[in-house]
């Protein structure tokens, strides 16, 4: 059911430094997500955006922007078609939308169905979607949130809060980045990976743990995550997740 892969550093680092050609083996080969795959990194101070609806595994743009990429921040998903079962590129993560002055990316796995209609009753929305999927709907809640708060300082706590909400929906584990941060919710299925070695810190954030050097950590279910040049900026503890440590 999808898979995602991100990436923040401190400095810009090599595609082929990353886990990202192992992670692209997970589009079709490896694993079963052959309807799409697509990587979001920011070059230049801004984000660029390569999707396609075919496996990643048989796609030779991937294999070239796994040469040839570098880049501090970075967003890639590779897709199982399920809400709607249809692989077209509008529907083929990550989506980018500009709120508040920024370009925001988004990608997710799981399944929140309700938020189509949740979404279409939002009097506030900010953005609509251009596919079919469940994710850009929640894309664009999110948006709506964050349009609202950001301007305070407490934007990333309000973010935490309608993560939660829509969690309660279905299954929600998403990476979405600013442009500056790079922000990691994992609700049932989501580890990361902290590195901090000579000049570098960054992190690593992967549905399944990949083959790179080092311990994957799992995230607490309903745990959010913000990271900021490879540092953890902020951890929202959800309701979710104090529930979890209750127990």
């Amino acid at each position: 059911m999808c898979e995602l892969f991100g990436f923040s550093g401190n400095r810009p680092i090599a595609a082929r430094a990353m886990p990202l050609a192992e992670f692209g083996r997970r589009g079709g080969l490896l694993a079963d997500n052959p309807d799409g795959w697509g990587i979001a990194w920011r070059e230049a101070g801004d984000f660029r955006l390569a999707k396609e609806p075919v496996p990643a595994c048989n796609s030779e743009q991937f294999v070239r922007l796994c040469d040839s990429l570098a880049t501090d921040l970075l967003i890639a998903h590779v897709r199982k078609a399920k809400l709607p079962p249809v692989n077209t590129m509008n529907n083929t993560h990550p989506f980018l939308r500009e709120c508040c002055g920024r370009h925001w990316a988004f990608a997710h796995n799981g399944l929140v169905p309700d938020i189509v209609a949740m979404e279409y009753a939002n009097q506030e929305r900010i953005c609509r979607p251009e596919g079919e999927t469940d994710s850009e709907f929640a894309f664009c809640h999110l948006l709506s949130y964050v349009s609202q708060n950001f301007d305070s300082p407490d934007w990333l706590a309000a973010l935490g809060r309608v993560s939660e909400l829509i969690a309660l929906h279905g299954q929600f584990n998403f990476l979405m980045s600013d442009g500056e941060h790079l922000i990691a919710h994992g609700h049932d299925r989501l580890h990361y990976q902290e590195t901090s070695a000579g000049s570098l810190d960054a992190v690593l954030i992967a549905t399944e743990p990949m083959s790179s050097p080092g311990d994957w950590t799992p995230f607490v279910p309903g745990e959010l995550r913000i990271y900021r040049a490879g540092r953890l900026l902020g951890r929202i503890l959800t309701q979710a997740e104090i529930a979890a440590g209750a127990a």
